[in-house]
């Protein structure tokens, strides 16, 4: 579960985070150590893998991946509201699309 609560200049989520006994009782031997709370501990190991990630080349390559799947989802659904809006720029300008008209139904004879 997160809540979002304002410290200092900017707000921070809670993160429950799930452990083993003995990695728990490690982090708090390092943040005894290390004269900091387990909370603390905790933030700067996330803190540092993700940066640690970013610089990862299949990190890297798997959101390029992941950047380009959702620019062309995004074109999609662009595209389509284009069509229902009849327009062919962001702009709102007309374009030649005409909405498609269907004729009445006639009743059949049996």
């Amino acid at each position: 579960m997160s809540e979002t609560t304002q410290g200092g200049t900017a707000a921070q989520k809670v993160l429950s985070v799930r452990t083993s006994e003995d990695t728990r009782a490690q982090l708090e031997v390092l943040a005894q150590l290390n004269q900091r709370s387990v909370t603390e501990e905790t933030r700067i190991a996330l803190e540092y893998w993700v940066e640690k990630s970013k610089s990862d080349p299949a990190v890297r390559q798997r959101a390029e991946q992941v950047r380009a799947e959702i620019e062309r989802e995004a074109e999609t659904k662009r595209n389509a509201i284009l069509a229902v809006l009849g327009t062919d720029d962001v702009n709102g300008v007309s374009s030649t699309i005409k909405p498609v008209t269907r004729a009445p139904k006639q009743a059949t004879t049996a």
